[in-house]
């Protein structure tokens, strides 16, 4: 069994991000876009162009058919057939890391990105193993979300903070999640909405 990084997601979710690996507690937080470009420092998981670095959650080698490139960014066509939502995982695995990425969903878009996961046969999707950094249109969605359903929220388990500022649909949101030696914050357009220590 692998533990991996998944970002998971369906229904035209827009995608840029990067990672790296955290060595230290004391290492300084990310600032700003030109931290991603520091040699040594950042890992881009996506290169723009392919999707090269990722694979199906418990697909292996198989094809990715439900998200293509478009504009430079990773675009999700929703779930495919017989399948629980779409997901898709990094190849490469980080236990202790940084997370961040740019997002926009389109209106009553549910998504998210789950960290952590286990991939193995025995689970049919991603979020029976891992936690979840939820996105969604917390305004337009075609149901009544309760508050641990909204955006920024870790789902179901802990609550976005009363500072998150999520932009309108159609717009970029920025957001960073650090998992550090079982301490894990969540991040919003630049402002920390929830911290928590993993179990």
């Amino acid at each position: 069994m692998k533990q991996i990084l998944l970002f998971t997601a369906c229904l035209f979710l827009f995608f840029n991000g990067y990672s790296k690996e955290i060595k230290k507690e004391t290492e300084k937080p990310f600032n700003s876009k030109s931290d991603m470009t520091k040699k040594g420092k950042w890992k881009k998981l996506f290169d723009g162009k392919t999707l090269n670095g990722w694979h199906g959650y418990n697909k292996g080698n198989k094809p990715v058919k439900n998200w293509v490139v478009i504009d430079g960014s990773l675009v999700c066509l929703g779930a495919s057939k017989d399948d629980t939502g779409g997901d898709i995982v990094t190849d490469g695995q980080y236990e202790n890391f940084e997370l961040q990425w740019e997002w926009k969903v389109g209106k009553g878009s549910n998504s998210g990105v789950m960290y952590h996961v286990i991939e193995d046969p025995k689970y049919k999707a991603p979020y029976y193993t891992g936690p979840e950094y939820q996105i969604i249109d917390d305004e337009n969605f075609p149901g009544k979300l309760e508050e641990w359903q909204k955006a920024g929220a870790d789902y179901a388990m802990h609550l976005a903070g009363p500072n998150k500022k999520l932009k309108p649909v159609g717009e970029w949101n920025l957001s960073k999640i650090v998992f550090n030696r079982g301490h894990v914050e969540h991040w919003l357009n630049g402002e920390k909405i929830l911290e928590f220590e993993a179990d």
